[in-house]
């Protein structure tokens, strides 16, 4: 019996290129296994065998999908696979938009069996889980061990044709679909024995989780915004001309902070936007577009607000995790307050 063949996607890191600097990486085919596919081939026991990779980078897939798609779908087809695996790209945003558009894309266009796997936060497990099988991983590499042994069962039974239990049971995100089944008792008495558990705090399993909708509670108003200092926060990417801190377009990995003392206005010559997520042009022309500098200098004049805070903060919200998001707001708000600001005004695009 011949061994199923596997073609397996990666990005620049993953393959030793190298890391952001080497983000803009053309796509590549090469013979064989590498890196995380050293794990998987052998995950397989002989079943199955990585006979190509291939790599991208990850700004060079997310600026150019479409060129991209294309490129790394002919590099695959050379290769006859019967199975496609992208990753695993835990919490790594781009990565996993890069990694979930090729899976859909080579099972929607050539009819391969394929999968991924992805951290439950990375925004590409948002976006695909519905239409591709995305094994839950850990949010790191560290994680590598435990994605490879939930990813090889699962491709194998995608090839196989056999049938794919739950999403508990092989260890994918659950894709939001339900299935008709026969239950041992109907659905009262399941209900009823849930209820039972809960009342006396013991464990059980709801059959139907809600969503975990994340409420923030609003401040309390500020009383005489004439004597408050505000601070400008975006998720528009607007950046300093040239982008000197290099946040992605997508999927960002940092925030800037830069100052706006003695700036009335922000223009073409000064600022931009790095965001990918929209047309730049509007916001190049004009970058008070998306964070209002000269609105906010007039009101400063005019003694409506106290002072316009000396400095901005920004990333790109196009794919940037909510992990991430947090994890910004929650650093540079501790300057803001340091600073003395009384209240922040929250642009996108």
């Amino acid at each position: 019996m011949e061994k199923i063949r596997v073609v397996h996607y990666i990005n620049q890191f993953f393959a030793g290129i190298g890391g952001e600097e080497k983000a803009d990486h053309r796509p590549e085919v090469r013979e064989g296994k590498i890196g995380p596919g050293m794990a998987l081939n052998a995950g397989f026991k002989g079943e199955a065998e990585i006979v190509a990779t291939v790599i991208c980078g990850d700004s060079y897939f997310g600026e150019n999908t479409e060129e991209a798609k294309k490129e790394v779908l002919d590099l695959i087809k050379g290769y006859n696979p019967d199975l496609f695996i992208a990753g695993p790209a835990f919490n790594a945003g781009r990565y996993g938009f890069a990694c979930g558009t090729m899976a859909e894309t080579v099972q929607n266009e050539l009819g391969i069996p394929s999968l991924t796997g992805m951290y439950e936060e990375n925004p590409g497990a948002d976006m695909f889980k519905g239409s591709v099988y995305i094994i839950s991983t850990k949010n790191s590499a560290v994680g590598m061990r435990d994605a490879v042994k939930k990813m090889v069962p699962l491709g194998l039974k995608l090839v196989r044709g056999e049938e794919i239990g739950t999403a508990e049971e092989e260890g994918y995100i659950s894709r939001g679909l339900r299935k008709n089944y026969f239950a041992d008792k109907r659905g009262s008495e399941r209900a009823v024995d849930m209820l039972i558990k809960k009342l006396k705090g013991e464990e059980f399993e709801t059959e139907y989780p809600m969503p975990d909708f994340d409420r923030v509670e609003p401040n309390k108003a500020v009383l005489d915004l004439s004597k408050a200092t505000i601070a400008l926060v975006t998720s528009g990417g607007i950046v300093p001309k040239g982008n000197p801190d290099h946040i992605e377009s997508s999927s960002a990995s940092k925030y800037g902070k830069y100052s706006i003392a003695g700036f009335e206005d922000l223009t073409s010559e000064t600022h931009e936007t790095a965001h990918g997520g929209y047309d730049p042009v509007y916001a190049n022309e004009d970058p008070d577009r998306v964070l209002p500098v000269d609105i906010m200098r007039e009101l400063e004049k005019e003694g409506k607000i106290g002072k316009l805070h000396d400095y901005f903060y920004t990333t790109v919200g196009n794919g940037t995790s909510v992990a991430s998001s947090k994890g910004f707001a929650e650093e540079f708000s501790k300057e803001l307050k340091a600073d003395g600001v009384d209240a922040v005004i929250l642009t996108s695009t």
